[in-house]
C-alpha cells in the first residue's frame, strides 16, 4: 500500500518545459539511489514515493501550447496537448494517454474506503497520478496527473517565412 502525501509548493522554473536534449532521464534498470540523485526532490517524492503535489502549484496545469507531455523519469511520451482539457481540479488533466501502452493502471487502496486507479509510467514504473470516470467524451476518463511527473516538449513552431510560389 502506498502512502499519498501532499507536497508543499515550491518555486517553479522552466524545467517543466524544455527540449528533450536538455533533459536527463533514467531507465527501467535505474536504482532507487540513482533515482534520488537524478530527479529533483519533489519529482522523486511524487514518482517514486507516490506523492501528490498541491493543486494549482505547477505551471503545466495552464500550459496551452501544442506539444507532447513526457514522463519526468524515463522521458517516454505519455500525453499530447490535443488530449488535455481544463478540468478545474488544479492538476493537468487528459482524456486519454498518447497510446494504450504509454501508461499502466493499478489499484490504489491507500485511502480506506476510497479505492482509486493509479496511473504509472509503463517504462519505469513512476507514479503519475490517478484516473477517474468523470472526464469528457470521447472516453469519459480524467487522467489527473501531477505536473512534476511530466516534462512538456513543445511542437516545433512552423516558420512564418514560408516561400510563396508565383509572387
Amino acid at each position: 500500500m502506498r502512502e499519498h502525501i501532499l507536497v508543499p509548493p515550491t518555486p517553479t522554473t522552466t524545467s517543466s518545459t524544455a527540449s528533450s536534449s536538455s533533459m536527463l532521464f533514467g531507465s527501467p534498470s535505474t536504482t532507487e539511489i540513482e533515482w534520488k540523485n537524478l530527479l529533483p526532490p519533489k519529482t522523486y517524492h511524487i514518482m517514486r514515493e507516490a506523492g501528490t503535489e498541491r493543486p494549482f502549484s505547477n505551471p503545466l496545469n495552464s500550459e496551452k501550447r501544442a506539444g507532447t507531455y513526457v514522463s519526468a523519469d524515463c522521458g517516454e511520451p505519455l500525453f499530447r496537448s490535443e488530449q488535455k482539457y481544463h478540468s478545474g481540479t488544479g492538476w493537468p488533466s487528459f482524456w486519454a494517454p498518447i497510446n494504450s501502452e504509454a501508461v499502466k493502471l493499478d489499484e490504489d487502496t491507500s485511502i480506506p474506503f476510497q479505492p482509486r486507479t493509479e496511473v504509472i509510467t509503463s517504462k519505469c514504473g513512476g507514479h503519475l497520478g490517478h484516473v477517474f470516470d468523470d472526464g469528457p467524451e470521447p472516453t469519459g476518463k480524467r487522467y489527473c496527473i501531477n505536473g512534476a511527473a511530466l516534462r512538456f516538449i513543445p511542437d516545433p513552431v512552423a516558420s512564418s517565412t514560408s516561400s510563396t510560389i508565383g509572387l
